[in-house]
């Protein structure tokens, strides 16, 4: 009796490397690969997306490069900025140091402005306004004078539309480089634990104004 002749294995039934079949290394393969993928992706770190820069409102005046700057949620710098190599304070207009610990506790309005900036000049009873209706209620202001010539100018510039709030005067624009301010007017809301509630590029208006420093008045210290 005749045996039949055994048919020759597949393509993927033949021996390969030792007694493994090309379908066996195959599979070996894809097995490797989905492994290593799912290993990169355990142990890669997840990234903090980069904050969104905020768009300047109509009536910006830009003064520099537009950056990045900071963010709502991030812990406000204290007023310093580097000079000459060395890191100094933020002084009013007779000369006295001004620091956010001093005020620590309560709700900070900051302004960036320059009393030659168009916008600023015509915001500025809007900031003395809600000032004067919130200071009872806490609220901190302290605005902030980029790269004026002399506080004296910045002192008749008060004198003229009776400001009651603080007064910085940022000769350098040191400070005003640490808040990464890129034009004026910009506002920095802070609240009672030093977090920056809310970022404005461009002037305020009355209801911005209100509606901003009543919701920093609503965070609890």
């Amino acid at each position: 009796m005749t045996e039949s002749p055994t048919a020759p294995p597949s393509r993927w039934g033949r021996r390969i490397i030792g007694p493994f079949t090309l379908r066996q290394l195959v599979i070996l393969v894809v097995v490797l690969v989905v492994a290593a993928g799912a290993l990169a992706l355990l142990t890669t770190p997840i990234s903090s997306p980069e904050p969104t820069p905020q768009e300047p409102g109509s009536g910006f005046y830009q003064t520099g490069k537009r950056t990045t700057g900071l963010a709502v949620g991030q812990l406000a710098p204290e007023l310093e900025g580097e000079v000459d190599g060395e890191v100094r304070p933020l002084l009013d207009l007779d000369g006295e140091e001004i620091s956010l610990e001093a005020l620590s506790g309560n709700p900070v309005w900051l302004s960036f402005f320059a009393t030659w900036c168009p916008p600023c000049q015509e915001e500025t009873p809007v900031l003395r306004d809600t000032y004067e209706a919130y200071h009872d209620d806490g609220l901190e202001m302290i605005a902030v004078s980029v790269q004026e010539t002399t506080a004296e100018d910045v002192a008749a510039y008060a004198e003229r539309y009776s400001l009651p709030y603080t007064i910085g005067f940022d000769a350098t624009g040191a400070i005003f480089e640490t808040y990464r301010g890129y034009g004026l007017p910009t506002h920095v809301f802070i609240d009672a634990e030093g977090v920056i509630g809310h970022l404005r590029y461009g002037p305020v208006d009355r209801d911005t104004a209100t509606e901003l420093v009543e919701s920093l008045l609503e965070t609890p210290a």
